[in-house]
């Protein structure tokens, strides 16, 4: 299949998984479109791409938690005169502590960021999709969302089992229009996620056959979502941890996560 023409937006695109994702689009002949707040760090990841892959990055400054983020976002794509093909919703963060040690807004900031943002762009992209008859979305989700949620981060997990379930139902309605869907489940993945979030000296302490690269967190979601696959769980250790997941009773499960997660999560 020729991806000539083919553009990819990405949005958290200026590290991590995030920039992961892009280069694989670019090193698979996608054109580019990488979003994120941070412009510096978007235009040194987009030079290099360009430069690597020899393909075209566009570089749009974007805050999706923002009220009309999304919506100001598709517009500057729209007056570009770019048609996405690819979309890969990335962007997010972590919520440290209980649910009452933080404030509603920053709570509700994150819900726009990690639930909103990735249903609304999807729903003013998809149509376009759906009448070119191709497209691709990803869906980083975690993990965490197959998992019971412990004590602390309390809306992380909740929201990736959104992000789980969301990807699930949508696949199934628009496979028949060449269009696939799926939700990227990484664990453990090294990036700037727990630098951001405080919490880098806690999971430091924790196993390294735990941890995962970005570049291959990407590479498998994006073999993923050619293949049609809806649901993509990282690594075999993260596939046997989810796994145990659905076979072991619920409250053994529950005793195992909380035990396990004093050493990554703050409360």
């Amino acid at each position: 299949m020729s991806t000539l023409k083919r553009t990819a937006l990405v949005t958290g695109a200026s590290s991590g998984i995030g920039e992961a994702f892009a280069e694989v689009f670019a090193a698979a002949g996608f054109d580019l479109v990488v979003t994120a707040r941070r412009e510096d760090r978007l235009r040194t990841v987009a030079a290099r791409l360009e430069r690597q892959h020899h393909i075209r990055a566009h570089v749009i400054v974007a805050d999706l938690e923002a009220p009309g983020g999304v919506e100001r976002l598709c517009a500057e794509v729209a007056s570009r005169g770019l048609a996405i093909d690819a979309l890969v919703n990335n962007a997010g963060y972590g919520v440290p502590g209980g649910y009452l040690k933080n404030s509603w807004d920053r709570h509700e900031a994150f819900i726009a960021i990690m639930i909103s943002a990735v249903a609304e762009l999807t729903h003013r992209l998809l149509p376009g999709m759906v009448e070119r008859q191709y497209g691709r979305i990803i869906n980083v989700a975690s993990l965490a969302g197959l998992m019971p949620a412990p004590a602390g981060h309390t809306l992380y997990a909740a929201s990736k089992a959104f992000v789980i379930k969301f990807s699930e139902a949508l696949a199934a309605e628009v496979s028949s229009a060449g269009v696939h869907v799926t939700a990227v489940c990484p664990g453990f993945t090294y990036s700037e996620f727990h630098d951001v979030t405080g919490t880098r000296p806690l999971v430091s302490r924790l196993p390294t056959f735990l941890w995962m690269d970005a570049p291959t967190v990407a590479r498998q979601g994006f073999d993923a979502v050619m293949a049609g696959r809806p649901i993509e769980v990282n690594g075999s250790v993260n596939k046997t941890i989810a796994l145990l997941g659905r076979l072991l009773p619920r409250p053994v499960l529950n005793y195992l996560s909380r035990k396990a997660s004093r050493g990554y999560r703050q409360t």
